[in-house]
C-alpha cells in the first residue's frame, strides 16, 4: 500500500511534503485535512499529530509528524529513486545538513511572517497586513539573503552543484512570496534570484502547486 500523507494543500509544511513524494517519484496517498471544521485539532487526527498540525504521515505501522523529518524520511527510505535529495556520504551530507538547518532557523521564520503578513491576512483572512512588520521582516530577510547570496557565488545549490532538501524545503514560502513586494528581497541579488527561479520551475514543485489549484 502507499504511504499516506495527511495535510491541506494550503499548508506551507504539507507542500513541502508534496514535493518531496514527487522528487523521489514515489506515489502516495494524500488525505485532505479541513482547516475550517478543525479537522486537525481532534481526534482521529491528534492521533497522527498530537499538536494539531499538518501534516502527518503514515506507512503501515509507522506513523510521522513534523514535515522536515517527513521529507528526510521520505528522501532516506527512497534511496536510488528520483532525484537523491540526501546523501550517505558523511562528507557530502555535511553541507546540506548545514543549510537544511539555516533553512528551518534562520530563513524560514522570517519567510514565514512575511507570508503570514502578505498572503494569508490578505487572501484568507481578509485583513489587512501590517506595512510595519512587512518592513521589519523584509529587512531580516535581506541580511539572512546576503549569507545566501555570498554561498550560491559559489555552487549552484545550497548543499552543492545538485537539488537537495536543503532547496526543496524554501520552495512552498518562495511560491507565497513570489506575487508579492517581498520578491524584490530576492530579486535584487543575482544567484539567489537565479537559484529562486530555477527551483520553482522543477517539475516536482509545479505538481505540487496543480494539487493546490485542484483544491
Amino acid at each position: 500500500m502507499a504511504p499516506k500523507l495527511y495535510g491541506n494543500v494550503f499548508s506551507t509544511a504539507t507542500l513541502r511534503a508534496v514535493a518531496t513524494f514527487h522528487e523521489k517519484c514515489v506515489e502516495f496517498e494524500f488525505v485532505p485535512i479541513n482547516f475550517g471544521t478543525g479537522e486537525h485539532k481532534k481526534e482521529p487526527f491528534l492521533s497522527l499529530n498530537p499538536f494539531g498540525q499538518v501534516p502527518a504521515y503514515v506507512d503501515g505501522d509507522l506513523k510521522l509528524f513534523e514535515s522536515r523529518a517527513i521529507t528526510k524520511h521520505i528522501a532516506f527510505e527512497h534511496q536510488g529513486k528520483g532525484t537523491e535529495l540526501l546523501y550517505l556520504d558523511l562528507k557530502k551530507m555535511a553541507p546540506v545538513a548545514v543549510w537544511m538547518e539555516v533553512e528551518a532557523h534562520q530563513y524560514d521564520p522570517v519567510a514565514s511572517k512575511l507570508v503570514f503578513e502578505q498572503a494569508v491576512k490578505p487572501l484568507m483572512l481578509k485583513m489587512e497586513p501590517d506595512s510595519a512588520v512587512v518592513e521589519e521582516h523584509q529587512k531580516k530577510l535581506g541580511q539572512v539573503l546576503d549569507v545566501y547570496e555570498a554561498r550560491l557565488s559559489k555552487s549552484k545549490y545550497l548543499g552543492g552543484d545538485e537539488f537537495t532538501l536543503a532547496d526543496l524545503h524554501h520552495l512552498p514560502t518562495l511560491q507565497y512570496l513570489k506575487g508579492t513586494s517581498t520578491i524584490e528581497v530576492f530579486e535584487a541579488r543575482p544567484h539567489v534570484s537565479a537559484w529562486v527561479k530555477d527551483i520553482l520551475a522543477r517539475p516536482s514543485w509545479i505538481k505540487a502547486v496543480e494539487l493546490q489549484k485542484q483544491a
